[in-house]
């Protein structure tokens, strides 16, 4: 299915400015939560990491990148122009990997019909390691790794499952919410 140049944009653009927003908000829910600079225990944005490449694909990726590096390079993580690089990249094409794997060894349609819970779980599970351990190999490159990769890893592993989980959830519960309203339509 080709994209329009409009739908692309809108992938971008939904993307970029979610993922800030949720950034910014994760901040201020989680801080109580942060085991160290850049690895909380429960981290909100890499669900809707996920969600918006399983939705959007590269436009969303893009955006996220994007939004990644902006909030890495103007906020409180590093000053270092090519560290923030890598964090967006890694950031927003870490779940267009997992989508790609899993579309390819899970057989995920495109448009996402034949999503069940056992492929969600299997694509949380993939992108929560990919995500974990590109951003931990990154931070031990780039020396921003304090305290060790593995417990970095650990701990990220369970912040983005843990994250994805919640923010599913809520997507969920709303989507739920909203049911009585559509039938009125």
């Amino acid at each position: 299915m080709n994209k329009t140049s409009f739908e692309w944009m809108n992938g971008f653009l939904i993307s970029a400015l979610t993922y800030a927003a949720l950034f910014y908000l994760n901040a201020w829910l989680t801080s109580h939560l942060a085991y160290s600079f850049g690895v909380s225990w429960i981290y909100l944005p890499a669900g809707l990491r996920l969600f918006l490449t399983l939705i959007f694909g590269l436009s969303g990726a893009i955006g996220i990148a994007i939004a990644s590096f902006l909030t890495c390079y103007l906020g409180d993580f590093t000053p270092d122009l090519i560290a923030c690089i890598g964090i967006g990249l890694i950031s927003g094409f870490a779940p267009y990997l997992a989508r790609i794997f899993a579309a390819s060894n899970i057989k995920i349609a495109s448009n996402l019909s034949d999503l069940s819970l056992p492929k969600l779980a299997i694509c949380i599970l993939i992108y929560a390691a990919l995500s974990a351990g590109l951003h931990q190999w990154w931070f031990v490159v780039r020396d921003l790794d304090e305290s060790g990769a593995v417990n970095h890893f650990l701990v990220m592993f369970t912040g983005d499952v843990l994250g994805t989980v919640v923010l599913i959830g809520l997507i969920k519960y709303s989507l739920d919410l909203l049911k009585p309203f559509r039938r009125l339509n």
